[in-house]
């Protein structure tokens, strides 16, 4: 692709129905080149079937994906090896080395060993498995597992990656490991298409985000954007508190709370106002004398934006 900001992927009312369940419902997407582009939602939303039919690996109902201004099928190779995928199910050979393991991958793309050689040397110092290249997938953690599954979804430097919850049940060390790897990577000339349920993540990475949820989308923009678009001005999260029914329905009916969710001794509030809806809450739990471990207050974040579009919190 060489005209800048052109779109890598085109997605016009994409229909998938699984007998009489409709997966996804008319979906339009456009991912431009460049970008880390999120896409978000809850279990069950359609993020799967998404990457699914976007890769021709299922049949949809309707409509129509391009990919690098091009019609996707299940036989359009000559797209397919611009594309890399790491999905959140390890892909990799136990009976290989860490080494072999990239270079089979690698070779499903590029036939030349030359390149290939050099092209799998250089993923390994990217995702710094370069101590562990006669290591076997089984004597390696899930953090270096986790990497070796991205060196082997990448080593062929593809226009377009989609990563699929590449940090999932990893150590803090590794995460960041990784996620330095997906800007480089990106810095590289790579779109990446990233999903994740670590919001903090997705706030930090991703250039513009899609949320979507029951197959549709239902909101697309950058993470500013979107905590724009929401009613409340503040959260207050009370830790280690124990409330009755009727305590939550007075919490629920106060003029600043928009909601109240409590669940497993954890009170969530979203607020209306700036200031002083903290003080107002602590007032009402020291009248009603409820005690409590910890409560503070936070600006809005992405997963408000989930709880107040979909109902549902995103690490659900």
């Amino acid at each position: 692709m060489s005209t800048e900001n052109a779109n890598v992927v085109e997605i016009r009312g994409l229909v998938k129905d699984y007998g009489v369940f409709r997966a996804i419902d008319h979906l339009d997407l456009t991912i431009r080149q460049g970008e880390i582009f999120g896409l978000l939602g809850p279990n069950g939303s359609g993020k799967s079937t998404t990457i699914g039919c976007l890769l021709s690996l299922l049949k949809y109902s309707g409509g129509t994906i391009k990919v690098f201004g091009e019609s996707m099928s299940p036989a359009a190779y000559d797209l397919k090896r611009r594309i890399g995928v790491v999905f959140q199910d390890m892909a990799v050979f136990d009976q290989l080395t860490v080494k072999d393991n990239i270079d089979y991958f690698c070779g499903l793309y590029v036939t030349d060993k030359t390149a290939r050689k050099k092209y799998v040397e250089e993923a390994i110092d990217f995702v710094g498995l370069g101590d562990f290249i006669r290591k076997k997938p089984r004597q390696l953690s899930g953090g270096l597992k986790r990497r070796l599954n991205i060196a082997c979804g990448i080593a062929h430097k593809p226009d377009l990656a989609i990563l699929d919850e590449p940090t999932v049940a990893v150590d803090p060390q590794s995460r960041n490991n990784i996620l330095e790897g997906i800007r480089q990577l990106n810095q590289a000339g790579s779109t990446i298409i990233y999903t994740s349920h670590y919001m903090e993540e997705v706030e930090e990475l991703c250039t513009r985000i899609a949320i979507i949820d029951r197959g549709k989308l239902i909101a697309e923009g950058t993470s500013s954007e979107l905590i724009g678009r929401i009613q409340a001005d503040e959260t207050v999260t009370a830790e280690g508190i124990q409330l009755t029914e009727d305590q939550v329905r007075q919490l629920e009916q106060m003029p600043i709370v928009l909601s109240a969710v409590y669940n497993g001794g954890i009170l969530k509030l979203q607020l209306r106002g700036s200031g002083a809806g903290l003080m107002t809450i602590l007032r009402y739990l020291e009248q009603e004398r409820i005690r409590f471990g910890r409560i503070y207050s936070e600006k809005p974040t992405l997963n408000d934006v989930f709880l107040e579009l979909t109902g549902k919190e995103l690490r659900d």
